[in-house]
């Protein structure tokens, strides 16, 4: 007798049978393998929502190889992805089973593990679980939902757009969202205002920017100038100033790291600094967190990329700690462990935050085997983690007041150049001006 592993893909089925050995078989799902049918009545409410199932046309291949290996096993271990969608997979399997009466005498077992490595996946199985019943409802009810939504408004929809293929809960709120906020864009106002900015030359040829932050006495707004005149006027005024060194104000300010990333942080990022698509990003995390072959042996690089937790395991924070030590000095690391938790409301945080399985494998030792696309993202994920669990950097930041003798005009500069410390009243300037029009 041998035990059955469910998971997923094809690819990660080869990879967990080798951690397991011989005495597990493992299948692939290729997926969900059965949905609603695509007629009325599919979802009742009148009937406490009663749901009609069918099997994919393209998973009865698979749902048969599963059904042949479960007649000769005494386990049947459910280790699809650990989310709301593999939970609902999983569901699906044993309830197509149960419905054959196959489970009879076979124990039947959730498994969950958050990265594709082999001591992940030992540990899950020393500590397998009953299904998720919350997680199941949570899909039911999204899919009812799905499924309603799309047959009351796809019919409308193609009568008023002909051609228009389908709606959904997800499009028909956003739709919502941009006509809301298109009608807001087509009342609105604009109104006009300038901003000054003046570039000061030292002596030394050194140049610095101020800002024009009082006139004639009154603090200046963001629409204070609001016109050419006036901008043109306050040009002049600081042209004909005789401007000296003012008040100012130095002060440290410590900068905090960004927590580890989560699903829409790492494709924002991803987006940012390597131009990629959400969808061109899951499917590069996929694969990374699917694993390679390093000196013979399959390996994930990344845990799970579907989450919004910002946590990370305790034996990560300790890896990444002593890499910072190790690689950049003692100074870098905090005395205190960062621990970071979601501002958002209703977070499914119930996985770490995306972050390399092994902090010491650094993009370096990883670039052989990877492709241009997944270096690049390995890189920004590995950089991220180890980054979160850095010492905060702190910045010496100056603030100069620079007035006119008479305090007709004030300017402000601002920054974080240790130079500016050195300035004294007795520091002449040359000046260009330059003024800025804008629309709020």
């Amino acid at each position: 007798m041998t035990s059955v592993v469910i998971v997923e893909s094809p690819s990660k089925a080869k990879t967990i049978n080798k951690y397991l050995g011989s005495e597990f078989q493992v299948l692939a799902s290729y997926g969900h393998i059965r949905d609603l049918p695509a007629k009325d009545g599919s979802v009742r409410p009148d009937s406490d929502f009663e749901m009609d199932w069918e099997v994919d046309s393209r998973a009865k291949k698979h749902i048969q190889d599963i059904e042949k290996a479960v007649k000769n096993a005494d386990k049947l271990y459910l280790a699809t992805d650990p989310d709301r969608e593999g939970e609902a997979i999983s569901w699906h399997v044993q309830e197509v089973l149960a419905k054959k009466k196959l489970l009879s005498g076979v124990e039947t077992k959730r498994v969950v593990f958050n990265e594709i490595t082999k001591g992940a996946i030992l540990e899950a199985f020393e500590h397998p679980r009953d299904l998720n019943i919350e997680l199941v409802d949570a899909y039911l009810a999204r899919r009812a939902l799905d499924y309603l939504v799309g047959f009351t408004l796809s019919p409308v929809l193609w009568r008023k757009l002909p051609g228009s293929r389908s709606a959904g809960r997800v499009q028909s709120v956003a739709l919502r969202i941009i006509c809301e906020r298109e009608l807001e864009i087509e009342v609105f106002k604009p109104q006009e205002y300038w901003s000054i900015e003046a570039t000061l030359a030292l002596p030394t040829g050194e140049n610095f920017k101020a800002n024009l932050t009082q006139l004639q006495g009154e603090k200046l707004k963001k629409l204070s100038l609001s016109s050419e005149a006036e901008a043109t006027k306050a040009v002049a005024a600081i042209s004909a100033a005789d401007l000296s060194i003012g008040k100012i104000e130095r002060k440290q300010v410590r900068r905090n790291p960004s927590p580890p990333f989560t699903t829409s942080t790492v494709q924002q990022e991803a987006s940012r600094k390597l131009y990629f698509g959400a969808k061109k990003t899951m499917q590069v995390a996929q694969r990374l967190y699917e694993g390679f072959n390093i000196d013979g042996e399959t390996v994930g690089l990344i845990t799970y990329m579907r989450t919004d937790g910002v946590s990370m395991a305790q034996e990560a924070i300790n890896a990444a700690r002593k890499l910072i030590g190790d690689t950049y000095g003692a100074e870098y690391v905090p005395a205190n462990q960062r621990e970071y938790k979601n501002k958002a409301k209703n977070a499914q945080e119930a996985h770490e935050a995306i972050r390399p399985t092994d902090i010491m494998r650094t993009p370096k030792d990883v670039a052989p085997y990877l492709d241009d696309d997944q270096r690049k993202l390995y890189e920004l994920i590995w950089k991220r983690t180890v980054a979160s669990q850095m010492e905060s950097a702190v910045l010496d930041q100056v603030g100069v007041d620079i007035p006119a003798s008479d305090n007709s005009v004030v300017l402000r500069a601002t920054g974080s150049v240790i130079s500016l410390l050195a300035f004294t009243s007795t520091i002449s300037f040359s000046l260009l001006v330059s003024i800025t029009k804008s629309g709020s």
